[in-house]
């Protein structure tokens, strides 16, 4: 026996290792999600954090630097998921009305499945100046770009309209879903919010939608 034969059984251990960090991050994470849509992002603490989670309090800072890094982090993971999920539709779709039907049955669904999340994104991450700058900065505007590319694409073929500005109307697709987002959070009636995706979707077409010879 030699040195090579601890190799694998040290590399099985430290891949076991990191795979177990990776787990508690997100049970840490999943935690204060479901803390900050039940008490508010400003009343919560680490500690009601970590308790959620099952662990002390300081795991959690090995892990995040505080509170707001917990909130940080929650936006992050979930814009790289959503942003990777519409990359992937896009690439496996057609035409600008499907793509963008996609998105917003992505977008919509990934809210409704999960109340706390559509809580701390349509509420809690609104309620700071700070990190409404921040988040607008980064991933918002990246995941706004996939909207605005699929909008000057269908101008570019003639579907849409050809003078309205991209990057507005990706905004404004945007602000549907948020809206809807909002008012299922808000609203007393259970329905699925994902199914709220093809009636904005028309609407929104209809308005983008090319115009009969002759007409402004």
């Amino acid at each position: 026996m030699n040195e090579h034969s601890f190799m694998p059984v040290a590399a099985s251990a430290r891949a076991r290792g990191h795979a177990a960090r990776i787990d508690r991050r997100d049970a840490i994470l999943r935690a204060a999600i479901d803390t900050f849509a039940e008490r508010g992002f400003f009343n919560a603490q680490v500690a009601d954090v970590a308790r959620a989670a099952g662990v002390a309090a300081g795991t959690v800072y090995l892990y995040f630097r505080g509170k707001d890094d917990l909130l940080v982090s929650i936006f992050e993971r979930t814009m790289t998921e959503a942003i990777a999920e519409g990359r992937g539709l896009l690439a496996r779709t057609r035409g600008p009305a499907e793509q963008l039907r996609g998105i917003a049955r992505l977008h919509l669904g990934r809210l409704g499945r999960d109340r706390a999340l559509a809580v701390v994104f349509q509420v809690e991450l609104r309620q700071s100046t700070k990190f409404m700058e921040r988040f607008s900065s980064t991933r918002l505007r990246e995941y706004l770009g996939l909207i605005r590319d699929v909008i000057a694409d269908g101008q570019a073929k003639g579907v849409l309209r050809p003078h309205v500005n991209p990057t507005l109307a990706a905004k404004l697709f945007f602000g549907a879903l948020d809206e809807m987002a909002t008012n299922w959070i808000l609203s007393r009636r259970k329905y699925s919010l994902a199914s709220e995706a093809d009636a904005i979707l028309d609407l929104f077409l209809g308005g983008l939608g090319t115009r009969p010879a002759g007409e402004d």
